[in-house]
């Protein structure tokens, strides 16, 4: 992605996607099970292992975040809900603390933290299939976005707006409210959630499943409303979501979820930091934030998506990366308009790479982890607007800093169209004005440099927001926080000085009935971690 990508910065092209699966090998046991076919696969025993297991160091420590390895007395490795409700009924029972692991992408220490003394590993849960009872596509949690993609594709000639990171696992990623290259045109993918299945506790400490939709009648609906974008691990552990697009209707499963572009014409466009001062550096910026500002809107651009990564200058360059519909015929003078417009006044002659992919090949032939288990960092904001000149230089100073040798950056994402549709509490996801997402991010391998690197992106994220605590809090410029970018330091006084709680930064007024919704399904307050919804 523009010499350094989302994950850890790095762009390799034309990898394949990692462990991508076909319908044949993820969705047959699933529907030959509805069906009662003659043909029966067995259901295969849950995995439980222990400390002096040989296998137990693995999946402790398959975490994105390699600051954080858990110490369970027990990981269950499990393959279906009935066997999630039997290990999460006996850890109750046994007074064990409860986490979840599917994709294993998490940032911060959800999974890992010291006190979870049960793992409930679903990563053997990765079908992607039609479910003709629900006309909805089923996706098991431990799915990656890769495998989703390429399922929906190849079998029924649709997608779903997604990450673009195709390694990420769909439980945690679409509770959180995730969103992708094709957002702007087709929103976020909870705004396609139709249904999902997830078990939970009852006060007498009894697992149950439970299927939840968005059908208004639905005695459940309330827990499907909080899994769109309330977060993982919050009230119960996903066994599939059910996905199928507001309004269409018909048995047909190609006309239920959007159709992706035929081709992707992805662009590259990199700045030197040699040839970057600051007031370069303000106008690059101001101009592609107050791009979206104006256009965020037009119907040309609603499948545009970039993100002008603004890295550290031990980087060597900031660049803007760019994915657009190149099925359009006027795709590369749409391109060649925006790119113009962000390069304006800067008399700066940037590299521009331009490349031309089927749609499938391009999503899928890029790698976005490092390949390494990183030490890591997030933060996030979302913009309304554009930020002031004050604040580019502030990023700016911190980008720059001749004491930090490090890999950060500030990445701004594109963010609004279609997603500014759906009205704020319709779903979980408040933040439905927004132009732009912010991620604020730095990734190391030392753990000797752990300090070094937690204080630079803290300092630089409170610098940037000194002037409302410390934290992006809703305002006429900010909208908050996302929640998939989670970040504990919003819980900390010493880094939120603000009087706005974490919860309101991710949730807004939201939150209060997500803990109406945690009373009714998580009443013990089995599921916690450090940012979970808490009982009212």
């Amino acid at each position: 992605m523009g010499g350094f990508s989302r994950r850890g910065f790095l762009r390799t092209t034309g990898a394949g996607a990692a462990a991508v699966a076909t319908t044949g090998a993820a969705a047959a046991p699933a529907e030959a099970a509805r069906a009662k076919a003659t043909v029966c696969v067995p259901e295969s025993p849950v995995t439980t292992v222990a400390a002096a297991d040989p296998r137990y160091s693995e999946l402790v420590s398959r975490g994105f975040n390699a600051r954080f390895v858990g110490a369970p007395d027990l990981v269950h490795v499990v393959h279906t809900p009935r066997q999630i409700d039997q290990a999460v009924t006996d850890a109750v029972a046994a007074g064990k603390r409860i986490a979840v692991r599917s994709g294993g992408h998490c940032f911060e220490n959800f999974a890992d933290h010291r006190d979870v003394r049960v793992l409930i590993d679903t990563s053997p849960m990765r079908a992607v299939y039609f479910d003709k009872e629900h006309r909805a596509f089923a996706v098991q949690p431990a799915a990656t976005l890769g495998e989703v993609y390429r399922t929906l594709f190849y079998d029924y000639g649709v997608t779903l707006p997604a990450g673009v990171c195709p390694q990420v696992g769909a439980g945690g990623h679409v509770a959180g409210g995730g969103y992708g290259p094709l957002t702007r045109r087709d929103g976020t993918v909870v705004d396609h959630l139709y249904g999902v299945e997830v078990v939970v506790v009852d006060a007498s400490g009894k697992a149950r499943t439970l299927t939840a939709t968005r059908e208004r009648d639905d005695p459940h609906h309330d827990l499907w409303w909080a899994h769109t974008g309330g977060g993982g691990g919050n009230f119960g552990i996903v066994t599939r979501y059910l996905f199928r697009t507001p309004g269409a209707s018909g048995d047909d499963p190609s006309a239920l979820l959007p159709k992706p572009p035929t081709r992707l014409r992805s662009t590259y466009v990199t700045w030197s930091w040699a040839d970057l001062d600051l007031a370069k550096f303000t106008r690059l910026v101001t101009n592609f934030s107050r791009w979206y500002e104006q256009n965020h809107a037009d119907a040309r651009y609603g499948s545009l998506y970039s993100t002008l990564h603004l890295n550290t200058h031990a980087i060597g360059s900031i660049s803007l990366d760019i994915r657009f519909d190149g099925g359009r015929a006027d795709a590369a003078e749409l391109i060649e308009r925006y790119v113009t417009a962000v390069n304006a006044g800067t008399g700066l002659e940037p590299t521009v790479e331009h490349t031309d992919d089927l749609w499938l090949q391009a999503t899928l032939g890029a790698r976005f982890d490092t390949g390494g288990y990183d030490r890591h960092k997030s933060k996030s904001a979302y913009l309304r607007r554009a930020w002031t000149p004050e604040r580019i230089k502030t990023v700016h100073k911190h980008l720059t800093d001749p004491a930090f040798e490090g890999w950060g950056a500030v990445d701004l994402y594109s963010y609004g169209g279609k997603v500014n549709t759906v009205a704020p509490g319709a779903t979980a996801v408040p933040q439905r004005d927004s132009i732009l997402k912010a991620w604020f991010s730095v990734t190391w391998m030392d753990p000797g440099l752990d300090d070094v690197h937690l204080n630079w992106i803290r300092e630089l994220y409170r610098d940037v927001f000194r002037d409302t605590g410390g934290v992006p809090v809703p305002n006429d410029e900010h909208d908050g926080c996302y929640i998939n970018y989670p970040d504990t330091d919003l819980a900390d006084p010493r880094w939120n000085t603000s009087d706005v709680p974490w919860h309101t930064l991710y949730y807004k007024d939201g939150y209060r009935r997500l803990q109406k919704v945690k009373a009714k399904y998580d009443p013990r307050g089995v599921f916690q971690h450090p940012l979970s919804v808490r009982l009212p």
